[in-house]
């Protein structure tokens, strides 16, 4: 009797050591699928990894106004459409914001994001074909026309009338595939890593004109009564923030969430207001 109870009861108890073992199993499954960062405008989930934990690091191409520059009331900070925008994005992910300037032809490359310099860009890059081989691309944000800025007492009116004089353009935009395409053939084409030296060309008489997206040249026009923006072409170009090529589906998902919700919610229209004032 006394070795039927002790059977009986070592076979309760292990019953119930398996019963335990399997609740505990359940927990560990379920805690590994959680390795998640949480969203809070788009109410999603976003499986990804940063570079930086608990920040998302985004390279620029500085300065480029309104839409990338240094802050003026914080030097070493940058600030204007891109970034801001941007910065709504990583805070409705749950995550600092973190700016490199590293430059254009890095970024489009892809090689800023693939060596580890950033987890996605904000530099008002045009979303093309050619790009997408290298870097993968979010929804489009922003329409960028093309445009001719000129000195306001030079004379010239059009394209045409840069012939035979030299025109200034960004290497690698979609600027400078447009002057290629489309200025006199005597023009001469100028083309500068640095956006900043665009406008420094035309103010020291290196250059006659400059051929960039509205929105900078535009910018410039509005700050200083000497520049004036002549001509503009309807390009049906759209920006694109963008990440590296293999590897970043879920970032990219997440962001595209994030743009989705912060036009909802009103925060899109604010931050243009603030960058693109009426009249300004």
């Amino acid at each position: 009797m006394k070795l039927n109870r002790l059977i009986l009861l070592l076979a309760a108890l292990s019953l119930a050591l398996a019963a335990c073992g399997g609740g505990d199993g359940d927990t560990t499954e379920a805690t590994d699928a959680t390795d998640t960062t949480e969203t809070t405008g788009g109410e999603a989930t976003a499986d990804f990894e940063t570079i930086t934990d608990g920040v998302l690091t985004v390279c620029t191409d500085a300065p480029y106004p309104p839409m990338e520059y240094e802050d003026p009331d914080n030097p070493g900070e940058y600030t204007g459409f891109d970034i801001e925008l941007m910065r709504a994005v990583a805070t409705n992910l749950g995550l600092e914001l973190a700016v490199v300037n590293v430059g254009f032809d890095p970024i489009t490359s892809g090689l800023a994001m693939e060596s580890g310099d950033c987890d996605i860009a904000a530099a008002s890059i045009t979303i093309t074909p050619e790009r997408a081989e290298n870097i993968a691309f979010t929804d489009g944000y922003f329409s960028g026309d093309q445009s001719l800025l000129v000195l306001a007492d030079s004379g010239i009116s059009t394209l045409a009338d840069l012939a035979g004089q030299s025109l200034a353009v960004q290497t690698g935009t979609t600027g400078e595939i447009y002057a290629q395409e489309n200025a006199p053939e005597d023009t001469e084409i100028v083309s500068f890593e640095n956006p900043g030296d665009l406008f420094l060309a035309l103010e020291s008489g290196q250059v006659q004109g400059v051929l960039q997206d509205l929105v900078p040249n535009q910018d410039y026009a509005n700050s200083n009564e000497t520049a004036v923006v002549v001509e503009t072409y309807p390009t049906e170009e759209e920006y694109g923030f963008a990440a590296k090529k293999e590897g970043s589906e879920a970032l990219i998902e997440a962001v595209n969430q994030q743009l989705a919700a912060l036009r909802e919610d009103g925060t899109y229209d604010q931050l243009y207001e603030q960058f693109f004032p009426i009249g300004g």
